[in-house]
């Protein structure tokens, strides 16, 4: 079988589903989303702890953060679907002096871009929000009230059920076995479902990204990096709702979901590469430092079948990359999201779109071109969870 298509997107997740929305929004509808699994989602998306924060330490994380917790707040409007957009807000609890100046300077730049809610809070207050923290060591924090959480599989069907209704195709089970470029353009596409004549291939393929790229002669700096997500079984000690809680101290953070807490922790042990089996050994590690802030966490049980791990798709610089391969004409990044790449679809989505029908958007995604690596043009997200 061979077909043509205006742009074809390597990964049916939430980014790729996210490029194809703006992609037909703006009147581009010849688009092909290729999944190599039997449905969507079955990647990254499905594996997200499904946050969304604009309380970032660099300009393009706060932009891209405040025009997506805007397309989540209407996305109903928009697409017809829910996001599950709940703004429950993301607490960050500092024990040092530092630590309290780098929140400070943070809310600096983001009340500079528009986030104007965003604010310091003490000790007490901390308090307030959840009881049954141990704060002693606390000097105090930095709370969005518009911080909160979505649901990673709804936002991937609203994008692309919206994406098919103005035209676009979704082909599953179908793997992507060459990119063909000549003359140092795209040409088109090998899957196993047939070629598909393109002058545009995304790619989308979240922490299967670099092997994408390789298909079309391209080295690109995406690492997998497993990280795993506890989920308690029943908790009626904590709020009904409560922030998302990060302990600067240890990286430790916990939110609610529905009747249950789902814990997680940036393990620095962790070595990178393709790993997405739960180990008992992390949920030790993780119930040490949660019982050091909440310990009735002591009693809460947890059933390890309810645990799971994903792969953030990580960047030297923890910074995405988005933008058109220097050396292949056509050839469009969307990768790299280290953690974020759901809470920035929306903003993926607009840029990408943008970049390719050769539009203005709402920031300038120059910064986030693949070539600032040979460049030395490094951007440094510190407020990485």
């Amino acid at each position: 079988m061979s077909v043509t298509a205006d742009v074809v997107i390597i990964g049916g997740g939430i980014v790729g589903s996210s490029i194809a929305y703006n992609l037909t929004a703006q009147g581009c509808h010849n688009v092909l989303i290729i999944e190599r699994e039997e449905k969507q989602g079955l990647g990254s998306t499905s594996k997200s702890m499904g946050g969304v924060r604009a309380q970032f330490a660099t300009e393009i994380n706060i932009q891209m953060s405040l025009y997506s917790i805007d397309v989540f707040s209407r996305f109903e409007e928009l697409t017809g679907h829910t996001a599950d957009y709940r703004a429950h807000g993301y607490l960050f609890c500092a024990t040092t002096d530092a630590h309290l100046q780098y929140l400070r300077d943070n809310q600096d730049k983001q009340r500079a871009l528009g986030l104007t809610n965003a604010r310091m809070v003490s000790r007490d207050e901390i308090t307030q929000m959840v009881p049954q923290l141990i704060a002693d060591d606390m000097i105090g924090g930095a709370y969005c009230p518009t911080d909160g959480f979505v649901d990673p599989n709804s936002v991937m069907t609203g994008f692309s059920k919206r994406a098919r209704e103005h035209g676009a195709q979704l082909w599953l089970n179908t793997a992507v076995t060459g990119i063909r470029v000549e003359n140092g353009a795209i040409a088109g596409v090998q899957t196993t479902n047939g070629e598909i004549a393109t002058r545009v291939v995304v790619n989308a393929a979240g922490p299967w990204a670099a092997g994408v790229a390789e298909l079309a002669g391209i080295e690109l700096p995406v690492t997998p990096l497993r990280r795993q997500i506890v989920k308690t079984q029943t908790c009626d000690f904590l709020p009904a709702k409560f922030p998302m809680v990060i302990d600067m101290s240890t990286g430790f953070h916990f939110r609610r979901e529905g009747d249950a807490i789902l814990l997680a922790w940036p393990d620095n042990e962790e070595t990178y590469g393709f790993q997405t089996a739960f180990t008992h050994d992390f949920l030790e590690k993780i119930l040490v430092r949660a019982v050091e802030r909440v310990p009735q966490f002591e009693t809460l049980p947890v059933n390890p079948k309810q645990c799971w791990a994903g792969m953030y798709e990580v960047t030297p610089d923890h910074h995405c990359i988005i933008g058109e391969a220097p050396t292949v004409k056509g050839l469009f990044f969307a990768n790299g999201f280290s953690g974020h790449g759901v809470m920035h679809s929306p903003a993926t989505g607009r840029l990408t779109a943008d970049l390719i029908m050769r539009q203005q958007s709402f920031v300038d995604p120059k910064p986030l071109g693949v070539e600032r690596f040979a460049e030395g043009r490094l951007l440094e997200e510190t407020a990485v969870l």
